[in-house]
């Protein structure tokens, strides 16, 4: 005799009771981005970079010296043109751009790594395989320093009124010997650092990423911050070891500029390399924006 009884279902089973199936939580997945790098290892990029100087110094050092030549004519025209007031934004806003000028250093370390050797003409006229979005990183580069610029005049009238710049003679004790001048660099020195943490989060891995991949620039600049986001403790050493031998060019009156640029060019490859290595390159599903032409 057949019976109407249903039997209870098995504890396991996922539409028990009501028949809705059970929402379980997603299996973790790894983080594509984080490489989990101590920040000793800053110091291994740095050394990555003098070993890629002395495999080929002469490239290096030009380059440099081309670097330290251009400074030193930008800082003899402002003070010509009568722009020394915007002189002190304009150091500042090199640390903006420097990742940009930084391109050929990048490349002749690509090559090292290939095996290749390749020359002052090679590392001053190549181009990155991402072709024109380069140029558009550069646009946006060039941008957000304009706006920097044009931000530390607006903050240095806050403070000293719409008045004729005093000159450097002045300005100096102004800055450091006078309460206003204090409040002006706390103000502006946060200020200065949010650009600088903004510019170097989307470039320090963005303009290398343009270099080595074919992609488009918003797309390198937002993977670019995640890497940085996901990397902090070993890249918060980075950008203070950048920061400290900048300050050490200015010292030196941009003579530095010819060995530490090279150096810091060559080391900011090795980065890239240590925390975008060749299996986390998504290619077309990692591209957030647009596609390149």
């Amino acid at each position: 005799m057949l019976s109407n009884r249903t039997d209870p279902p098995p504890p396991d089973n996922a539409t028990a009771d009501d028949g809705i199936p059970k929402v379980v939580p997603p299996l973790p997945t790894a983080n594509p981005h984080a490489r989990d790098l101590p920040a000793s290892t800053a110091f291994g990029w740095l050394r990555a970079g003098w070993r890629d100087l002395r495999a080929d110094p002469g490239p290096s050092l030009a380059y440099g010296a081309g670097v330290f030549a251009l400074s030193v004519a930008v800082v003899w025209l402002m003070l010509r043109l009568g722009l020394d007031y915007a002189l002190f934004p304009a150091l500042a806003g090199f640390m903006v751009i420097g990742p940009l000028i930084a391109n050929g250093l990048y490349e002749k370390s690509r090559r090292l790594e290939l095996g290749q050797r390749t020359g002052l003409a090679g590392m001053v006229f190549m181009w990155p395989r991402s072709g024109h979005q380069a140029l558009f990183m550069g646009v946006l580069l060039l941008g957000l320093f304009l706006l920097w610029m044009r931000a530390a005049v607006l903050i240095y009238a806050l403070f000293f009124g719409i008045n004729p710049f005093p000159g450097m003679e002045e300005i100096v004790p102004m800055l450091l010997l006078t309460p206003t001048g204090w409040a002006l660099l706390l103000v502006g020195g946060s200020v200065g650092a949010l650009f600088a943490a903004f510019a170097f989060a989307i470039s320090v891995f963005g303009v290398p990423m343009l270099l080595q991949e074919k992609t488009d620039a918003l797309s390198a600049l937002g993977i670019s911050m995640a890497m940085v986001w996901n990397n902090l403790a070993v890249m918060l050493t980075w950008g203070t070891i950048v920061f400290a031998l900048f300050v050490f060019c200015v010292a030196t009156a941009f003579a530095g500029l010819i060995v530490v640029f090279p150096v810091l060019g060559h080391a900011t490859w090795h980065a890239y390399r240590a925390i975008r290595a060749d299996d986390r390159q998504g290619g077309e599903a990692e591209r957030m924006f647009i596609r390149p032409a």
